[in-house]
């Protein structure tokens, strides 16, 4: 039904999702970008995971499950996308100045040259930047520019200098509406929409609990049998035994 409601919500019958477009879920929109976004996200919290003890019953389940969703997005690729893969990183090498890592940001890596930044996780490198408003032209150029990204500040503005170099970025392919709802049902967890709303709150939980390092022993030991599971018929005592004749 809700993918019925994103056909409907189209502006115009096309093989390719609109960013932006209701997706026919009151305030969530048609992401421009959900394979990366996804892959990215996986990414990072597999880096986090990978923080916790190896007997973490957290970090076994919560890997399994990442590591098998990512296969799936993974193995799902617009057409072109090796071209446009080696398209943007003779980009990135003509440029490395603009792409240059040189800061820590809470754990990453990243680059406060410009909009664009660096980050690696796992074996895969990510150039990310702030998602292009609705007025923003996805083609534009990149002056370099330093910006907010994720909410984490990485530098302070800086107006664009006329003799910096700019890097025309080349757009990443689009996965066509059949490949996102092939990637929808092999997921099985509603739109892919959703699916990346999901991902965002697993990223921030296992951030919050690799910093609580909830695996540690308490600093105050509980009273014994205080987390004990209720078991049947232990609160109220037995059924009284009938009289005897």
């Amino acid at each position: 039904m809700r993918r019925t409601f994103r056909q409907l919500a189209a502006v115009k019958p096309s093989n390719y999702l609109e960013p932006g477009a209701p997706t026919g879920l009151t305030g969530l929109r048609t992401h421009p970008s959900p394979r990366s976004a996804l892959v990215y996200l996986y990414s990072r919290t597999l880096d986090k995971l990978a923080q916790f003890p190896e007997s973490s019953l957290y970090r076994q389940s919560a890997e399994a499950l990442t590591k098998h969703r990512m296969s799936i997005v993974t193995s799902i690729k617009p057409s072109n996308f090796e071209e446009w893969k080696k398209a943007a990183q003779q980009v990135v090498e003509a440029h490395p100045d603009l792409f240059k890592t040189e800061d820590n940001v809470e754990g990453n890596i990243v680059s406060v040259a410009g909009k664009m930044t660096k980050e690696t996780h796992g074996d895969t490198t990510f150039l990310t930047s702030p998602a292009p408003s609705d007025l923003e032209d996805p083609d534009q150029e990149w002056d370099g520019e330093k910006d907010v990204k994720g909410g984490i500040e990485v530098g302070t503005f800086m107006k664009y200098n006329q003799n910096r170099p700019r890097a025309i970025f080349p757009p990443e392919p689009l996965l066509t509406a059949a490949q996102i709802g092939e990637l929808e049902n092999k997921i099985g967890a509603g739109l892919i929409e959703e699916v990346i709303q999901v991902a965002e709150g697993e990223l921030k939980l296992a951030d919050v609990m690799l910093q609580s390092r909830v695996w540690e022993d308490l600093a105050e030991k509980p009273v014994e049998g205080q987390w004990a599971y209720f078991k049947r018929d232990t609160a109220t005592p037995t059924t009284q035994q009938p009289p005897q004749k």
